[in-house]
């Protein structure tokens, strides 16, 4: 019979809290696992997509794997599902601050993947 492995609990990464102008803080981790890292830059590398799509895609890749909260006007929202779908919804100039937010979380936290 085989022997199951233990699942060792992770401890949570840190985190990283932005706000905006107006006052809503995106929470970010500070670290992400190789595995994620490679599946990340792996996404460049893909099929004929146009380089839109790319980017698209790239951007909510590093969101999924980013975001571990959101407060909107004193709302507090920490599943996966709930994060995505509100990303996706917001309007052009949220989705615009969430990017260049990310993107600098990135440069400092996450150089391999700038």
């Amino acid at each position: 019979m085989a022997k199951r492995k233990k699942r060792r609990a992770r401890e949570p990464a840190p985190t990283v809290d932005y706000a905006d102008d107006d006052g809503n803080i995106l929470t970010l981790r500070q670290a992400l696992s190789p595995a994620s890292i490679s599946k990340i830059l792996a996404a460049r590398e893909r099929g004929p997509a146009t380089a839109d799509d790319d980017w698209r895609r790239r951007s909510e890749m590093l969101f999924e794997r980013l975001a571990v909260g959101w407060e909107i006007a004193g709302l507090p929202m920490t599943e996966q599902k709930q994060l995505l779908g509100r990303y996706r919804m917001a309007d052009v100039a949220t989705q615009e601050w969430v990017r260049r937010t990310i993107d600098r979380h990135v440069r400092e936290y996450l150089p391999d993947l700038a």
